[in-house]
């Protein structure tokens, strides 16, 4: 009888530790971050980050390797354009075979780094739980913010949320970068310097605010070198793996036609026209001149539309808006006129934009310098028609 109620005990005792170490360990599922590097395209331009979910105990036909894609939008949704102007178009949660997932970013040579996360057995169940849940029609469509709620900080949440006493994230930039310094660094490193135009037209005064730590983690490298960043004590990541290098392949040559060249070559040639005295150049002049204060209009029209009309936080506040006047697309259909109005608007024009030059650095907003020049043309412009 004390024979079997002995066994009885190490069977219930074996049983109790199996229990045990299975919950704590769940050693069939791992879960990784997944950080890829930039691609070509101005959307890649800053990485992207995924998070795969391997679960050994999922038959091969329930996908046992999948990776989870925050940031996935549809181009058939009705009113796509619109919405993703004014930033209400929403963007959801997609799943992909991490095979098929490798094979993509491989096939445009871009490097993936991933980081086994060093999880207990309760928070990866916990965690794969909510992955599915959250891909559920009615769950995985959410509002997209390219620095606030993008494909990398849902990630960081989602993880940080399912990590139990896990201590903040260290810094692992610069004190004091600004939102504004931390895409020019990608931009300027993939010789975009016509996309970083239009991003530094576009992007208002907010974008000069000092990143907090947790910021700062929108780019994905930023969070991947944050996550192997943790300490000893609330270590977050137990491995990480190169899958896919780089291959290095002969550096693309920058366009000599640069914004700034591009602009100073127009402000040269108009320059020279304009003293030609040549009747064909002045001809030509006027039809500029109209095209000129049209568009420049046009672009306060819309940076007021950005301001005012859409939901994106960054592109209020916009300090572009003292160079480029909304009302210059009225100004535009009297600028070759004699009248005393137009006169009057060509003097306050000249004078404003004297002023934006000469307090052009101490802006609370960075604009693009090659704005500058766009400014002098105005400038110049403004003037001989207020002279002529």
């Amino acid at each position: 009888m004390k024979k079997i109620i002995l066994q009885l005990f190490f069977i219930c005792a074996f049983a109790y530790l199996h229990i045990c170490t299975f919950a704590q360990d769940s050693s069939h599922i791992r879960i990784s971050l997944l950080t890829c590097t930039p691609g070509e395209e101005l959307y890649s331009t800053f990485g992207h980050s995924g998070i795969r979910l391997y679960d050994s105990s999922r038959a091969i036909n329930d996908h046992p390797d999948i990776v989870f894609n925050y940031g996935t939008f549809n181009f058939d949704d009705p009113g796509f354009y619109m919405k993703f102007i004014r930033g209400k178009l929403l963007y959801f949660v997609s799943t992909a075979d991490f095979a098929d997932f490798k094979d993509e970013y491989q096939s445009t040579n871009r490097g993936i780094t991933e980081q086994v996360l060093n999880l207990t057995g309760p928070e990866k169940i916990a965690l794969e739980h909510f992955l599915f849940e959250n891909i559920k029609e009615e769950n995985k469509y959410y509002k997209y913010d390219f620095f606030f709620d993008n494909c990398t900080t849902r990630l960081r949440d989602i993880i940080l949320q399912h990590k139990k006493n896990q201590a903040p994230l260290n810094a692992v930039m610069p004190r004091g970068t600004r939102f504004r310094q931390a895409i020019h660094q990608y931009l300027d490193q993939n010789n975009k310097q016509w996309s970083k135009l239009g991003i530094d037209v576009l992007l208002g005064a907010p974008t000069d605010d000092v990143m907090t730590t947790a910021q700062s983690q929108f780019l994905p490298e930023n969070l991947m070198k944050a996550f192997d960043s943790t300490n000893a004590n609330h270590q977050l990541v137990l491995s990480s793996n190169n899958l896919y290098p780089i291959q290095h392949t002969s550096s693309q040559e920058a366009s000599f036609f640069t914004p700034i060249i591009s602009f100073g070559l127009l402000l040269f040639l108009i320059i020279l026209l304009d003293l030609s005295g040549n009747k064909r150049a002045a001809a030509f002049l006027q039809g500029f001149d109209g095209l000129l204060f049209f568009f420049t209009g046009a672009l306060g029209i819309l940076l007021i539309f950005m301001w005012f009309g859409t939901d994106h936080s960054m592109t209020k506040d916009n300090y572009n808006l003292l160079w480029a006047w909304p009302t210059h697309t009225i100004a535009a259909f009297f600028i070759n006129s004699k009248k005393k109005w137009i006169k009057k608007y060509l003097l306050i024009t000249a004078v404003g934009l004297l002023i934006v030059l000469v307090s052009w650095f101490f802006l609370p907003q960075q604009l693009n310098n090659s704005l500058i020049l766009i400014s002098l043309l105005l400038l110049f412009r403004a003037v001989r028609k207020f002279m002529a």
